[in-house]
């Protein structure tokens, strides 16, 4: 086995078609698409069947450890368009301390901060662009919070595909800087990233370019799915009983759910699944409001606000698609509020010494929620999403000094 066995070695590929989310109606495969005709997400469909004749869990596990390994379900035809930066499994960290103060249940992090540009995004990216190089695009547009952006940039500038971005005024300097650096051109705007959403919409006719915002195209999706290949591959082909999921655009939660039924479907997982918990923050919660009040859509969440910027999300495409996994699964969506995120975020520094991004501590601020209010118990196993490295965002300062120059009182330490 060599490392790069996964990006050299051809495979045998079994799209389908695609598949409106809502509709059900069927669109040609090899073909560039944004959303079906009733303005709604694509699904990737495959021949399941053929899968599973042609993949079993022993051939894969001699594989590289990879987000490539699973590349009969993924759309990449060939290799030549596979754009990679190096998508390495991502661990799960163990939170003992925390599991034992809490009164005993297992909680795991899965660590989506180790990926290229050090966000879970380069799952959906590194697929968007490369089924772009492969259908010959050459200039992709989107709006950002910060790390999407990041991720296009990097994938892109790196097989020559031109980018353009826009993300709120208020992104964090480090997504605009490292956007910038990575070869894309990136533009400030005074507004949320729905607001940024429509200049790429408008803009698609007027400049040419493709519109890449989440699930507006259909192979993001198919790169997040990977988390749930990889987790259940992880845990010896189970799955968690509950998984935490920071949400805004809900890419990564819609892509697991297909990805347990894929995995079923190909006798490699059997029909236990977890529960998808989609955690919001309180200053911006659509899910959780329409989750709430029973209907299949999310209004805009107007006024937007919270320091988790990755799901300050007014309104998502895909609203319908998150809450059907969400209450297929018998879950729940949960909002918590900044305080809780930031409190949740130095507990965890401080007794594991795993420094989570405000997002992936979210998940860690509502499993406590939802293990005091009884949604969840202390003999559950669940899983937190932890979808970019702490270091992108602001840390504490630190202002205690010595002076060398003096007499240093060391009963102090």
């Amino acid at each position: 086995m060599h490392d790069n066995d996964n990006l050299t070695i051809e495979r045998p590929t079994f799209v389908t078609h695609l598949e409106c989310a809502m509709e059900g109606d069927h669109y040609a495969a090899d073909q560039v698409h944004n959303l079906s005709k009733a303005g709604k997400p694509l699904l990737v469909r495959y021949d399941l069947a053929g899968v599973k004749k042609a993949l079993t869990k022993d051939a894969l596990a001699q594989r590289p450890g990879d987000m490539w390994r699973y590349r009969e379900l993924l759309p990449v035809r060939k290799c030549k368009d596979i754009v990679s930066l190096g998508e390495v499994t991502t661990p799960l960290i163990r939170l003992p301390k925390l599991g034992s103060k809490l009164g005993g249940g297992e909680i795991i992090v899965k660590d989506e901060g180790r990926l290229p540009t050090g966000s879970f995004k380069a799952r959906g990216l590194v697929m968007a662009v490369s089924m772009g190089k492969a259908l010959g695009i050459k200039h992709m547009a989107m709006p950002t919070n910060g790390n999407a952006g990041a991720a296009l940039a990097a994938y892109a500038t790196s097989c020559g595909i031109k980018t353009t971005i826009f993300c709120p005024a208020d992104t964090p300097e480090v997504n605009v800087s490292e956007i910038e650096l990575q070869g894309a051109t990136v533009y400030r705007v005074n507004g949320y990233i729905d607001d940024c959403g429509k200049i790429v919409g408008e803009g698609k006719a007027k400049v040419g370019w493709f519109d890449t915002s989440t699930l507006k195209e259909p192979y993001r999706i198919e790169g997040k799915k990977t988390m749930g290949l990889e987790l259940a591959e992880q845990l010896g082909w189970d799955v968690p009983d509950v998984i935490f999921y920071p949400t805004g655009g809900g890419t990564g939660l819609i892509g697991m759910w297909k990805a347990f039924d894929e995995l079923e479907k190909i006798g490699f997982i059997g029909s236990k699944r977890p529960r998808m918990v989609a955690v919001q923050a309180s200053g911006c919660a659509p899910m959780v409001r329409a989750y709430e009040a029973g209907t299949e859509h999310a209004t805009r969440w107007e006024d937007a606000h919270t320091i988790a910027s990755g799901i300050r999300v007014p309104q998502a495409i895909g609203d319908f698609l998150i809450l059907r996994a969400v209450r297929e699964s018998k879950g729940f969506a949960i909002a918590v509020d900044d305080d809780k995120i930031s409190a949740a975020l130095n507990e965890v520094a401080r007794e594991e010494g795993l420094l989570l991004c405000p997002e992936g501590a979210a998940t860690y601020a509502a499993y406590k929620e939802s293990l005091a209010d009884g949604r969840v118990s202390k003999a559950d196993r669940v899983m937190l999403f932890n979808c970019a490295t702490g270091l992108k965002y602001p840390l504490p300062p630190v202002t205690r000094t010595l002076d060398r120059h003096k007499p240093i009182d060391y009963s102090q330490f």
